[in-house]
């Protein structure tokens, strides 16, 4: 007997139904295995899309920030003039690549775009006086004006040497272009100028220049160095020039200054004395540390240099008048720094004042013939090395 519902015609017999099941499951599964593929290449591409603009967000800044910095100028604080060459027929890039080589712009490549959206028309050929402080406008407006056909001549650089006085700087200023000495000692003294410079440098020159003790207010404040002078200079500008180079130099040392507890005006006071007492770095650095401990035990500071500036003469010795002198920069009848630096000193001389050896010697001396430099921490043994290592010089 058939049983007609579970034979009927046209139905799977029942071993056929876990296939059925198996199809489907299978159809399942691959369904599933598309479904994370999709969305795994979802996160590829996502991940692709926003690694890339992460990656065009960072150039387009860093571009940005590059051009913007290559926009301005290269070093503001350098204001020193540099002569640079542009050959007969030099194209844009050319005079862009030679700007850049010479240390003038930070990037020929947009120096010469950017004279392309200025529409500026071709440069003369010539010499001009460029520095790292202009920015591109000011450059291409001195390209502009068209340089010289020779180059600047030597007469027009004023050097300013290592412990060198104004008066010494007035000198070599006059030799050089169509001024006097007086005139750029009146521009040194000058009480309108002075307050320019105090308002425009005031890390570097304070009230303390305006003493009324002061022989030349900028004493001390004239870095030594190669100048180049332009002449459509005044003596107010060559010396601004000079003042500048100072505050430049100065501001690495700002924080050191401020740690020694002394006054900018007075750290270049011990070092103008530094200057000319030692030669050596290490030897300077043991004098300065003398002259602190005399400070610090209120002694005179009894340099021999002091009194060569009050006497305003040059001599290898010094006489038991010479210290007699009457002048506020006798430090061997006044203590303390005097009314301000009895030089321009260097900047080794300024690093030596801010990192003395520290010791107990109070007393120093030179041997003049083999420059060996002796400390001692009592008179005693100090007059012992001026009987050993002084020779007094002979009245013929």
């Amino acid at each position: 007997m058939v049983d007609k519902h579970t034979n009927q015609p046209g139905s799977l017999p029942e071993s056929e139904t876990p296939k059925r099941e198996e199809v489907r499951q299978t159809r399942n599964d691959r369904f599933e295995v598309r479904k994370k593929e999709n969305s795994l290449i979802r996160k590829i591409v996502f991940s692709i899309i926003f690694i890339v603009s992460l990656l065009v967000l960072i150039i387009g800044v860093v571009g940005y920030n590059y051009i913007n910095t290559a926009l301005k100028p290269l070093n503001p604080e350098e204001s020193e003039l540099h002569e640079v060459e542009i050959p007969l027929g030099t194209s844009t890039s050319g005079i862009a690549e030679i700007l850049e080589e010479k240390g003038i712009i930070k990037d020929g490549t947009v120096f010469s775009y950017y004279m392309k959206t200025k529409s500026v028309p071709e440069f003369k050929a010539g010499f001009y006086q460029v520095s790292p402080a202009m920015d591109l406008d000011d450059i291409i407006e001195v390209l502009e004006e068209g340089g010289t056909a020779t180059p600047v001549s030597e007469d027009y650089k004023i050097l300013v040497r290592e412990g060198a006085t104004v008066k010494e700087i007035a000198a070599e200023f006059a030799a050089k272009t169509d001024f006097t000495e007086k005139e750029f000692l009146d521009a040194i003294n000058n009480e309108t100028f002075i307050d320019s410079l105090i308002a425009e440098y005031p890390n570097t020159i304070t009230e303390a220049v305006k003493n009324e003790e002061i022989l030349y207010k900028l004493e001390g404040y004239i870095f030594p160095a190669t100048y180049d002078y332009m002449s459509t200079y005044e003596p107010e500008d060559m010396i601004e020039v000079m003042v500048q180079k100072t505050d430049e130099v100065l501001k690495t040392y700002q924080e050191k200054i401020k740690a020694s507890g002394y006054t900018v005006h007075e750290i270049l006071t011990l070092a103008s004395l530094v200057e000319k007492e030692g030669i050596a770095y290490e030897d300077r650095q043991m004098i300065a540390d003398v002259f602190f401990n005399r400070l610090e035990d209120d002694m005179a500071l009894q340099s021999d240099i002091s009194l060569l500036y009050a006497l305003d003469k040059h001599t290898e010795y010094v006489t038991i008048a010479d210290t007699e002198v009457d002048s506020p920069y006798n430090l061997y009848i006044n203590k303390g720094f005097g009314p301000g630096p009895f030089d321009n000193p260097s900047e080794q001389a300024i690093q030596a004042t801010l990192n003395p050896i520290d010791g107990d010697y109070l007393y120093f001396l030179a041997d003049l013939e083999t420059g060996e430099v002796y400390f001692s921490e009592t008179y005693e043994q100090h007059l012992e090395y001026q009987d050993l290592y002084i020779q007094e010089p002979t009245e013929e």
